[in-house]
């Protein structure tokens, strides 16, 4: 026990040292524990209630609706329970039947279905969240029902009014809650015009500044609309009456003239509103500031603003009602003043001043946090807010004073100072809600924060026994995330044993993770990591194993091959004999289909007769589960043009051959004519020549460029400096690139000459505070025109009157010692060399040597601190006493700490410059980091020093909007639900209160309504179930503060066009900023070559096929058809897509007119150009095209994409953008893309039409000939060869019975028959018996006049020797085509069975 003595002394003096000590003991404080999210320790974790959501402080309410909704919910564990407090006393749910309470909610819902008012329940609310740890209240909601009051009845008399007199028609509203929006119409409904001289007032009144005839009227009537309840309310109209003196004529009424001639007294100007000659007004931060001058008199006056003792801030005022109000939207401490408005006319002016005040409600600076501790640490809550006036700081806790609670040995560990309670070895059973309450008479704040005293033994949050392959030598991150209170030790062992790995090769983090800086073969085993504290210990093993990597050991090579032949990718890999690898080759960039053609080993890729599609570059690509490698090369298809020589013409250009035969003559002092004779050209045309020289002393061997030529000339006139031994050479270039060097001309030497030129850069500078460095560039070797080359330098103080001091010296730096500190000089120099001097330079001014600035800025401070700037403030330094150059006032300010817990910052020092001469000098410090504990000190700078630092400033940023989230992912796992991912804001710039989506659907350039879902601060993604499969969503994701929204961060859903092929959660679309939407790349992209995170988790992902390539629709004409399949295998460029995020910070995306996703597949001579927009359908376009090479810009007017871009130049690149013909400022961004070099249309002549056609004729002719001879050959005599006829024959014979008789072919020259009406003995016995189809006549005789069919004169019969007709000599067949003519009269009408097939072929012939 303490002595009596000692508490009395401590009852004086020991408070005060209490709280410093307790000050001082801070820095003992430990972190508070970030709890992860793990479920499991969530599930176990008790936690105190936390208000998670709220009805508004100002709750108004439509008297019309059936259901009242006051909202509270609250989280906690256990789940809290919920009472109210009405008007301050315990409002008792279950005594009024219409009033229930929500399940496992405090939100309290007030029916009115069957009876009751809304007014009964108007009153101020206090929701109470409970559980065995503490309880958090809710904001005080005051209740109130809206209002919309009739206006009084009353009966206006007739307003008389003088002509040219100034008028109030006074409006008067009812108040209404919310205040009503007034206007004045007339009785048409038509709203009453207002201009100068005729305005409504912020009070509602209609103010006349000078009456006229026009404005007697008998309807002037106010209304005031109610928009809460949607009614408006008119008051009785006014019937002004307008008195004059004269006679009015409405046709004598002009604009000019309002009064048609007639004398109205002219009157100085008055105040209408507000009277007097000054005034004040009262506004709240952050509210609007609206202040009104109306002035009467004839002419009617102008209003003007000013504000005294400063301008009025042009960025934030705006001037409303023809200049009559002053406009400040979000009004902060600097808008106080004195604002003084100028009403006049030409009778004069008159002033009113108003004094605006600027007080605040309360806002926080410091808003208290939940806490977090362990057994016996210690902590502190901070609440800070400001105010005008400030505010008063109360604490509660679980709702009751803090002063007026019971101490218990819990409060022991518990001491208030003020805005902050500390905490010190807190035990089990002292958690609590703690409430602080910032008020002032202008508003307050009312924030919890629980501090939840937690013991846990250690945990493993990680997978139990993981196994990780790394690549060697790679570095390698081995995880073992853990939990426990108070925060257990982590210590690691390999194979059991050690006493734990931490230095060398091993390095331990903080976070439980073991850094092995390069993993070896040695490093291979099972990794033991142990968690220790008080109450136990927990561990988990990690097994490592270190694999080879994955390499190319011989790429593919580059190769030019000739149309027809074979080419062959060579793809040698090694790779650890543990990992299963798979190869896989890509064609410009997409999967390549084997199919029947190509052919793939495990080494090489071969391509049989190649043709022009297979032209391309080919990327073979290995991959392992956990590493990958790839290498490209190109295929060129050539054109043999040996086997076609009119394609050698039409070769692609190539480089020119060099110059020959140089020749120099007319030599002068500094000039020499230079002639040779241009090489090819190779099917370019030269566009320049470059001349280049070299000389062999100063840098003998260097070529350099001496001039340019235009290409039409081969002899030029060459410029040349003094005493240089020349030789030249020639290079000619055309569109594709420079030729090789011509063969160097003969050597030409210049003769010596003085200096032409003056030594550039002359400075003079103090290296030290008494000296001054003259110093120059020398002259260049070319420049010094002959030997010895030296410098004449001259010097003297400005402004003496002093002689000149000179110094000769062959060096480029001259020093001028024992100056005085910083005084200027004039000085000049001069070139000479042994043939003269060059000339003399301009006079420049230079200064001696600097000091360290005697004097430093003082009384260094800030003002005006908001979320991002801060106003600086500082007693400026005599200018004598810089001692140099003044330069400027540098302030060196660095980011101290970041107000939000568990933010780590770099306390990098900043700078930056004043340069300022004013006697109480200010700046703005920009750019600073919101929500941030800053500090500052100063030092004036002259050209070399800095002066000792001036006081340190620490001050604090107010919380702002936070950044955008770090990324947001839209992965479709399956046809029906879009996973949403998100990181949290790099710089959150305040306390987090959680995250808003909004996102609605999109239908082409048409979106649906918004939907808006929330999220706490903790929660980072969603699944968003879609009713239709092949809808797009358009979503805007933003983090929220209690400032407000951040930046927003805009995705779009993929839209999918197979979207039948997902069928489980690998086939994933990931849309980034790097990522392109699938509309533009329908075939999956393969990986570039990456280096993979040296820790990789083993893990086998099925391939999703390759999109298959859309088939082109059949045409009908030969000659389409080939051009058709010809387009659709022509290898095609990988499109140039621009993705415009259309972010911009802290404004949400909004529905105007845009232009996006502009993309370009470009080939030689043209261009295919798409781009999305949400115009409408007839909108019209231009494109413009900027050439790189001259910066050409041609235009061209288009309508709906998609365009085809022609009359382009081969291998040129181009500069496009897109914008809209109607509203310009609409543009896509920029993009670049190269058109292909120029190429041959190599077609192959095996699938043309007309060689299908000559070869098909080629083998007719040749078939018929042989056919011929053949006849020939069986025709030799008078009487044809008895194996003539052969089976074959016979088979025609039958075949060609109807086939007609050629006249030309009946008798050849020779005697020779053709056998057109013969056949064999069973032949004709048989057609004896065919039917009379058989017997009709032939095609070719000839019938008698009888009807019979005259026998023809070239028969066999004529060479018959009797009756049977059988008159062979050597025993042949040849009886058997005779035909009797006994049997041909008897039988007049029988023709032959069928011609002679030898005639048929004669007549094919």
């Amino acid at each position: 026990m303490r002595p009596v003595g000692g508490r009395e002394m401590l009852g004086k003096v020991g408070h005060a040292a209490l709280t410093l000590l307790s000050l001082l003991l801070l820095w003992q404080e430990a972190a508070a524990i970030e709890v992860p999210l793990d479920p499991k320790i969530q599930q176990d974790l008790k936690q105190p209630p936390t208000i998670i959501k709220q009805s508004v402080k100002d709750y108004i309410v439509d008297p019309r609706d059936n259901t009242i909704i006051i909202e509270c919910e609250a989280k906690g564990n256990p789940v809290p329970k919920f009472s109210w407090r009405r008007n301050g006393r315990l409002f008792t749910i279950g005594k009024d039947p219409r009033v229930t309470m929500r399940k496992r909610s405090g939100t309290l819902e007030v029916g009115f279905r069957s009876g009751g008012r809304p007014e009964d329940y108007e009153g101020e609310y206090q929701c109470f969240a409970s559980n065995d740890l503490g309880v958090a209240l809710s904001n005080k909601i005051l209740l109130r029902v809206s209002k919309a009051p009739l206006w009084p009845k009353e009966v206006l008399a007739p307003v008389p009014v003088t002509e040219g007199s100034p008028l109030v028609l006074p409006c008067n509203p009812p108040p209404g809650l919310p205040p009503p929006l007034i206007f004045w119409m007339d009785s048409n409904m038509t709203p009453i015009l207002q201009d100068r001289r005729v305005s409504m007032g912020l009070n509602g009144d209609l103010y006349f500044a000078n009456v006229l005839v026009q404005d007697a009227h008998s309807d002037y009537s106010c209304n005031a609309r109610f928009n809460f309840t949607y009614t408006i309310q008119q008051k009785n109209p006014f019937n002004l009456k307008v008195q004059t003196t004269e006679p009015y004529n409405d046709t004598s009424y002009n604009a000019s003239d309002p009064f048609g001639g007639r004398k109205v007294a002219e009157t100085p100007p008055s105040f209408l509103s507000p009277e007097g000659s000054g005034s004040s007004k009262m506004v709240l931060r952050d509210e609007q500031l609206l202040l009104e001058c109306i002035a009467a008199g004839l002419p009617t006056p102008s209003i003007k603003w000013f504000k005294r003792g400063g301008d009025l801030p042009a960025q934030k005022v705006k001037f409303e009602n023809f200049n009559k109000t002053l406009k400040i939207l979000s009004v902060s401490e600097e808008d106080a003043g004195e604002y003084v408005c100028m009403a006049d006319n030409r009778l004069g002016s008159i002033r009113h001043s108003i004094d605006v005040q600027v007080k605040a409600a309360p806002y926080w600076l410091d808003k208290p946090t939940n806490l977090v501790l362990a057994p016996e640490e210690n902590g502190r809550l901070v609440c800070r807010a400001n105010g005008n006036p400030k505010p008063n700081i109360q604490w509660l806790m679980n709702g009751e004073p803090i002063n007026k609670i019971t101490e218990t040995p819990a409060s022991a560990n518990r001491e208030v100072l003020g805005d902050t309670i500390m905490f010190r070895g807190v035990q089990i059973g002292s958690s609590a809600v703690y409430q602080c309450n910032a008020s002032n008479q202008h508003g307050y704040l009312l924030a919890n924060a629980f501090v939840s005293v937690l013991d846990m033994a250690p945990r493993m949050l990680g997978p139990k026994n993981q196994l990780i392959k790394v690549i060697m030598n790679n570095r390698t991150f081995l995880n073992c995330p853990f939990f426990g209170s108070p925060l257990p030790e982590l210590r690691w062992f390999k194979n059991g044993q050690g006493s734990g790995l931490d230095g060398g090769q091993y390095r331990a983090h903080i976070n439980g993770t073991l850094e092995i800086k390069r993993a070896r073969k040695e490093d291979e085993g099972i990794y033991t990591c142990v968690a220790n504290n008080m109450l136990g210990k927990a561990e988990n093993q990690v097994q490592l194993e270190v694999k080879e990597p994955t390499r190319i050991i011989q790429a593919p090579t580059h190769q030019s091959v000739l149309r027809g032949s074979k080419a062959s990718f060579h793809c040698k890999v090694v790779s650890d004999p543990s990992l299963p690898t798979k190869v896989t080759w890509t064609k410009d960039g997409e999967r390549l289909d084997l199919g029947w053609r190509l052919k793939k080993d495990e080494e090489s890729l071969t391509i049989p007769s190649v043709t022009e599609n297979d032209e391309g570059i080919y990327t073979c690509t290995v991959k392992s589960e956990i590493d990958q490698d790839s290498a490209s090369a190109r295929l060129t298809v050539l054109e043999d043009a040996f086997l076609n020589p009119s394609v050698f013409s039409a070769l692609p250009p190539d480089r020119p051959d060099p110059p020959i035969d140089l020749d120099l003559s007319d030599p002068s002092a500094r000039s020499v004519r230079l002639t040779w004779i241009p090489g090819n050209e190779r099917r370019s045309p030269v566009t320049e020549f470059l001349v280049q020289f070299e000389e062999n002393h100063w840098e003998p061997g260097r070529w350099q460029d001496l001039s340019s030529f235009p290409g039409d000339l081969n002899s030029v006139i060459l410029q040349l400096a003094p005493n240089v031994n020349y030789q030249f050479r020639v290079i000619a270039i055309n569109s594709v690139g420079r030729s090789q060097p011509s063969q160097p001309s003969p050597r030409y030497k210049t003769t010596a000459a003085p200096p032409d030129a003056i030594p550039r850069d002359l400075r003079g500078w103090g290296s030290d505070k008494d000296n001054m460095e003259i110093t120059w560039e020398p002259l260049r070797d070319l420049e010094k025109n002959g030997p010895n080359l030296q410098y004449n330098v001259w010097w003297r103080r400005k402004d003496s009157g002093d002689n000149w001091t000179n110094v000769t010296t062959s060096e480029s730096k001259h020093v001028v010692r024992y100056t005085e500190t910083y005084v200027p000089y004039e000085m000049k120099i001069q070139a000479r060399n042994e043939l003269g001097s060059g000339p003399e330079s301009n006079i420049v001014i230079g200064y001696s040597g600097e000091d360290k600035p005697a004097d430093s800025p003082t009384e260094l401070r800030v003002s005006k601190v908001s979320s991002t700037r801060a106003n600086i403030h500082w007693k400026p330094v005599d200018l004598s006493s810089v001692q140099g150059e003044f330069k400027e006032y540098r302030l060196y300010y660095w980011r101290e700490a970041s107000l939000v817990p568990g933010v780590v910052v770099s306390k990098e020092k900043m700078t930056t410059g004043f340069y300022t001469t004013v006697p109480e000098p200010s700046g703005i410090l920009k750019d600073l980091v919101p929500y941030s504990k800053y500090k500052m000190f100063m030092v004036v700078a002259n050209s070399r020093y800095e002066s000792l630092p001036s006081n340190n400033v620490e001050f604090t940023t107010a919380e702002d909007v936070p950044d955008a989230p770090r990324f947001f992912r839209i992965n479709r796992r399956s046809l029906d639900t879009l996973y949403l991912e998100w990181g949290k804001p790099l710089e959150p710039n305040g306390i987090l209160v959680g995250y808003q989506l909004a996102y609605q659907r999109v239908n082409g350039s048409r979106l649906g309504p918004q939907q808006i879902e929330t999220f706490r601060p903790n929660e980072t993604d969603f699944v968003l179930r879609l009713p239709d499969r092949n809808a797009r969503y358009k979503f805007n994701l933003s983090a929220l503060t209690k400032v407000g929204k951040g930046e927003v961060y805009a995705e779009e859903s993929p839209h999918f066009t197979n979207e039948e092929n997902f069928t489980d959660a690998t086939d994933v679309v990931e849309l980034t900023d790097a990522t392109l939407s699938p509309v533009f790349s329908p075939t999956p992209t393969p990986l570039p070559p990456t280096t993979i995170p040296p820790t990789t988790i083993s893990i086998t992902t099925p391939t999703p096929p390759p999109t298959p390539p859309p088939t082109p629709p059949p045409t009908t004409p030969p000659t389409t058809t080939t051009t058709t399949t010809t387009e659709a295998t022509t290898p095609s460029t990988v499109p140039v897509l621009v993705t415009t995020k259309r972010v911009d910070q802290n404004v949400l995306v909004t529905p105007r007119r845009e232009i996006w996703n502009l993309t370009v597949v470009p080939d030689s001579y043209y261009a295919n150009v798409n781009w999305s927009h949400n115009f409408p359908a007839d909108s019209k376009f231009v494109l413009e095209v900027t050439l790189d090479s001259n910066k050409t810009v041609t235009v061209e007017e288009v309508k709906q994409p998609p365009v085809n871009l022609k009359a382009l130049i081969a291998g040129e690149k181009y500069h496009l953008r897109v914008y809209s013909q109607e509203l310009n400022s609409v543009s896509s961004k920029s993009v670049t893309f190269k058109t292909k070099a120029a190429h041959i249309d190599q077609v192959d002549i095996a699938t043309q039409g007309w060689f299908i056609g000559l070869m098909c004729a080629i083998a007719l002719i040749i078939l018929i000939l042989l056919i011929v001879c053949f006849i020939k050959r069986s025709r030799g005599g008078k009487y044809p060869s008895p194996g003539f006829l052969t089976g074959f024959t016979k088979y025609l014979v039958r075949d060609k019975k109807d086939l007609p008789l050629d006249p030309v072919d009946q008798k050849d020259q020779d005697g020779s028959f053709d056998y057109q009406n013969g056949s064999s003995v069973r032949d004709r016995n048989e057609n004896e018996n065919s039917s009379d189809e058989d017997n009709k006549p032939l095609q070719g005789s000839q019938t008698s006049l009888d009807g019979n069919v005259k026998e023809s004169d070239d028969s066999l019969v004529d060479y018959g020797e009797g009756g049977d007709g059988q008159f062979n000599e050597d025993g042949s067949f040849i009886g058997q085509y005779t035909v009797k003519k006994d049997k041909d009269e008897t039988e007049g009408n029988e023709s032959s069975e069928a011609t002679s097939p030898v005639n048929a072929i004669y007549s094919l012939a």
